[in-house]
């Protein structure tokens, strides 16, 4: 049996080895598959120019901020608003201890009653002098009296004359001292000068209120303006009353279009730039403190812009489908860099001239044909 089996095989490998050294096979050709097609629309790169825009940051802030603080000393007796609080012009704010002012004003008016009194009595003494001097008068034309008892009535006239002009400037300067008293009475008195909203309070009651010191800050309620600094390099690009876009973050980065309103004439020395102020429409939204984006238009610059759509991104890269002479789809990868509307900015990658595919369609492939259509 196991003869056997050693036979069976000897004679299958004479058979291979016969088989093998007969006619050589000639090598067949395998016809090659045709390269894909695939229709899509093919534009060709642009320069455009574009509006290059330089974009400062900034704050929001209102359009008037007051400081508002005492012009006399005392304690403070009463506040009645705190942060956050709207006021209307001529609201009271706050109390100082005015029993040192009254004292004042009462003094000044018994200053001034007794100028007055003063002023009555050196004016009859006046008149009596004046018609004694008149009646000398003519008896010093008939003679009837001695030249010294003249000199000694007009000497007497003139003054009395003298004593009214002085009593009236002693009531003219007790009016002012009562004036000033009044005033001063009045500033015990804290008064809003303005709508505005109380932005912060500096004072509690029982402290002590002196001249200079700020009390509250006021600001004015629904006109905000956004400070920004500005490169001294492109301080020459702006004007007044140029419009420009404000972008604030804090409301899901609304926009806004604002208006230049103030250019500071001089920089600052450490940081060479400049202070300008953007106003801004009213908005019930703003506050401020926000932070703000202001693009500033500088001059024109030209772009390499191509849709969104042609945009293609693989992981970690981005990338266009470029199509050559011969038709044939060729990915590139790209650098882009700031979004127009439904376009993109290509830093690098793409030059003018160069033909892409403005909408993949999503069985391209890289070395594919394409068949453009409009």
């Amino acid at each position: 049996m196991l003869q056997n089996k050693r036979f069976c095989a000897i004679i299958f490998f004479a058979v291979f080895l016969l088989t093998g050294c007969g006619e050589k096979i000639e090598p067949g050709n395998v016809e090659p598959s045709k390269k894909e097609r695939v229709k899509a629309p093919v534009v060709s790169a642009k320069i455009i120019i574009q509006p290059f825009f330089y974009e400062s940051v900034g704050t929001v802030s209102a359009k008037t901020v007051s400081t508002i603080s005492s012009k006399l000393m005392g304690s403070v007796r009463e506040v009645f608003v705190r942060e956050g609080d709207h006021v209307n012009r001529g609201d009271r704010l706050a109390n100082i201890d005015d029993r040192q002012v009254g004292a004042m004003l009462r003094q000044a008016k018994a200053a001034l009653a007794e100028a007055r009194r003063a002023e009555a009595a050196a004016d009859a003494g006046a008149e009596l002098a004046r018609a004694t001097y008149t009646r000398y008068q003519n008896l010093m034309k008939d003679e009837s009296t001695s030249p010294q008892e003249f000199d000694e009535i007009k000497s007497r006239y003139q003054q009395a004359q003298a004593g009214l002009a002085a009593a009236k400037q002693r009531v003219k300067q007790a009016e002012a001292s009562l004036s000033s008293a009044a005033v001063s009475a009045k500033d015990a008195v804290i008064l809003a000068p303005y709508d505005g909203t109380i932005r912060a309070k500096m004072i509690d009651v029982g402290d002590l209120a002196s001249p200079g010191k700020p009390l509250f800050t006021l600001e004015t309620t629904g006109n905000y303006i956004v400070d920004l600094v500005l490169p001294e390099q492109y301080i020459n690009t702006v004007v007044l009353d140029q419009e420009v876009t404000v972008t604030v973050s804090a409301l899901n980065n609304k926009t806004f279009t604002g208006s230049v309103k103030e250019i500071f004439p001089a920089a600052d020395a450490k940081s060479r730039s400049f202070l300008v102020k953007v106003g801004i429409p009213v908005d019930k939204a703003l506050r401020s403190g926000m932070f703000a984006r202001v693009s500033i238009p500088i001059g024109n610059t030209g772009l390499i812009l191509i849709p969104l759509t042609a945009v293609i991104h693989s992981g970690q890269l981005t990338g266009i489908y470029i199509v050559d002479d011969t038709q044939t789809a060729k990915f590139r990868l790209i650098r882009t860099g700031r979004i127009f509307g439904e376009s993109i900015e290509v830093l690098s990658g793409l030059k003018e001239g160069d033909r892409y595919v403005s909408v993949p369609p999503p069985n391209l492939n890289n070395n594919m044909t394409v068949e453009a259509v409009s």
